[in-house]
């Protein structure tokens, strides 16, 4: 009996350790701020929110998906940096809550939701003893700032945030950098620009992912329009389709004829309510602009780079002239020399002449006239190079 216990014990510990493999950690907030930790795998958490398969593999982690925001008919798939959420039109589900980078959203998340609880709890008692209120199709005006809104512009605010911290970052290290850089060139102030070059590349690509997502939204009128939760549910559940309207209603030619003509503007109204996207417009163009003032710092910053770098080269470009210079002088030198140890030579040659004997002061004016001829060939050489622009004046 021990041994089976063993073996069933074995066979547990298993199938544990398979399902933590396999489950990943989420945290749930709804309108309240109130917030739940699950520890569930992914086919929980696509029968919750009814999305596909397709669409929650965007949020592995382990794949490395660009910066998304995907529309769907329950939900918004939301996949920006470590950012990973799926969006309900009740409730917000945020993968990875221990995260270093994440816990401040969710703090942030659950302070934001909480105060505009009891706006949104007032304006649904007011619903309540005013039906009307809720679905007022003669204004076509919405009472409050729709939940997935609210969250979405949480998230919008937390990367925008993020990214302009890091950047700010960057700038501190590589300004101080480059300047030391122009100063002195050493292999220590190249190494360290090389670095910083990388990190600005890398950041500025992932910067340019949530830019051309969020430009690729505001482009489109209809993947703004399938953002809206809030009004696609209320369209799916509102009676102006008469299902939902009572058959004595119906029997009544007064209360017949208010119910059709609410019906038909109604229908007219909720045409145009999904085809406007001005207020999710006005948010998308906000972190737009902040995220695109991101990028243009990075942007200044990698024309500060080149600009330096220009500046180096051409430091090393004035450098190598001047080796080309000194090599010229060197080189002209040298062959004047040689000339003098040429006449040297010849006459330290041991080969007896007749005037070798008796003419000792020839030796003072060959020294002297070689001297001067070297001499005179060295300055030639030097000006005809000044005249053809070979050296600096």
């Amino acid at each position: 009996m021990n041994r089976d216990g063993l073996v069933v014990t074995a066979v547990d510990q298993s199938s544990l350790k398979k399902k933590t493999a396999v489950s990943s950690s989420w945290i749930l907030l709804d309108r309240e701020g109130q917030s739940t930790t699950l520890d569930v795998d992914k086919h929980v958490i696509m029968r919750r929110v009814q999305i596909h398969a397709r669409d929650l593999r965007i949020l592995d982690p382990m794949l490395n998906y660009p910066s998304t925001i995907l529309g769907r008919e329950k939900v918004i798939v939301l996949n920006l940096e470590h950012i990973k959420a799926i969006i309900t039109a009740d409730e917000v589900l945020l993968r990875d809550p221990m995260d270093d980078n994440v816990i401040p959203i969710v703090e942030q998340l659950q302070r934001r939701l909480a105060s505009d609880y009891p706006i949104s709890q007032g304006q649904g008692e007011e619903e309540d003893n005013h039906p009307g209120v809720r679905n007022n199709f003669e204004t076509g005006e919405q009472n409050e700032f729709p939940f997935e809104f609210r969250a979405l512009e949480v998230f919008l605010e937390a990367i925008c945030g993020f990214l302009d911290a890091r950047t700010r970052e960057l700038e501190s290290d590589a300004y101080p950098a480059l300047d030391e850089l122009t100063s002195k060139i050493s292999s220590r102030n190249l190494d360290r620009v090389r670095k910083l070059k990388s990190a600005m590349t890398r950041l500025t690509n992932r910067v340019q992912k949530v830019r051309d997502e969020l430009e690729q939204l505001l482009d489109d009128d209809d993947d703004m329009a399938d953002l809206y939760l809030s009004r696609k549910l209320a369209v799916a559940s509102s009676p102006v389709s008469g299902s939902g309207a009572p058959h004595w209603f119906l029997n009544s030619p007064t209360i017949g004829s208010k119910i059709s003509r609410t019906m038909s503007r109604g229908s007219m109204e909720t045409t145009q309510e999904e085809n406007d996207v001005e207020e999710l417009e006005m948010l998308l163009e906000a972190y737009f602009m902040q995220i695109d003032g991101t990028l243009n710092k990075l942007s200044t910053l990698r024309e500060y780079i080149d600009d330096t770098e220009d500046y180096i080269n051409i430091q090393l470009d004035n450098h190598r002239n001047q080796l080309i210079q000194l090599e010229l002088f060197l080189c002209s030198g040298t062959v004047c020399l040689s000339m003098y140890s040429l006449v040297a030579a010849i006459f330290g040659m041991n080969i007896p002449y007749t005037w070798k004997t008796g003419h000792g002061y020839v030796f003072k004016w060959v020294v002297i006239i070689t001297g001067i001829v070297c001499a005179l060939l060295f300055s030639i050489i030097i000006f005809y190079a000044r005249h053809k622009g070979l050296v600096g004046s």
